[in-house]
């Protein structure tokens, strides 16, 4: 006699309830990774975005699993909802290479001049230096303002790829991560009063720059000039605590603008210690303000 052959049955499909209920179960896990996220970018970012687009990674997750393989369902969307993130910020990351290019090259002049006039450079000058026409200055200011790459705790161009992380960082680079943020933090503080309020209300409130202009009492150019000299100070020092080699003396003015430049980098020396510092996030580094959303 012929023994039957016996075929496996194949892998039941996930009813519809089954299904919101994996997404109901899960969801404070979108939430936690997008915080993840957040923490190493821009405050312009649209978290509902990430929000959104986790949610949709996460009901299709939820559909395409399959329990008999052995992978907690968990782990198996965690992978889905990052590799959507990480999509949603490779499309918002719209500025070409040119455009980066020409913008670094516009840095550097602008650093020059402060560093030659005492004081920032105008659009006027800035196009002078560089033979270009203001209107094309204007232009590349534009276009890296609304890619929404910009790193405040790093201040160099980057892409979605770098800011997210393919493996889980160790104490040490927890650590690190953490002591630099309070550092950001102290820095801002430690900025004059006009230069403070152009980076809270830019980067942070996400203001629009006519509306900061009009609070100052000054043209938009002007802040937008100012935006610029914060960001150059906020990195210089920043440098001087955390990477000396990159705030070589060479980078420096002289005389008075030295000056207020040393004791500006003294004043986020004293704005706390490595514990205060450390206080602003928690042992994920992430913001405390965020931690507790």
């Amino acid at each position: 006699m012929t023994a039957p052959i016996v075929t496996s049955a194949p892998s039941p499909v996930a009813s519809d309830r089954e299904v919101e209920d994996l997404v109901r179960a899960h969801l404070p896990l979108v939430g936690h990774l997008v915080r993840e996220l957040a923490s190493r970018l821009p405050a312009h970012v649209n978290r509902e975005d990430l929000v959104s687009a986790g949610m949709a990674a996460l009901a299709a997750a939820a559909k395409g699993y399959d329990p008999d393989r052995g992978t907690p369902f968990g782990s198996f969307a965690t992978v889905r909802i990052r590799g959507a993130l990480l999509d949603e910020l490779r499309g918002l990351d719209w500025a070409s290479r040119s455009v980066r290019s020409r913008a670094r090259r516009i840095e550097a002049a602008q650093q020059q001049l402060t560093a030659a006039l005492g004081r920032a450079a105008t659009p006027a000058e800035l196009a002078e230096a560089l033979g270009v026409a203001v209107d094309e200055i204007t232009a590349v200011d534009e276009d890296v303002q609304r890619a929404v790459v910009l790193s405040l705790q790093g201040f160099a161009p980057g892409t979605a790829d770098d800011m997210v992380r393919e493996r889980t960082p160790g104490p040490e680079e927890l650590l690190l991560q953490r002591e630099r943020v309070g550092y950001l933090h102290h820095a801002i503080e430690a900025l004059p009063d006009r230069l403070r309020h152009v980076v809270a209300g830019y980067f942070f409130h996400e203001r629009p720059m006519a509306e900061i202009a009009a609070e100052l009492g000054v043209t938009e150019s002007r802040v937008s000039q100012l935006r610029a000299e914060a960001l150059v100070l906020l990195r210089e020092g920043l440098n001087t605590h955390l990477d000396p080699e990159l705030a070589g003396p060479s980078n420096r003015a002289s005389g008075c603008v030295a000056r207020r430049r040393e004791a500006y980098y003294q004043q986020i020396a004293e704005r706390g210690t490595l514990n205060s510092r450390l206080a602003r996030t928690n042992a994920l580094a992430l913001p405390v303000a965020l931690a507790a959303a």
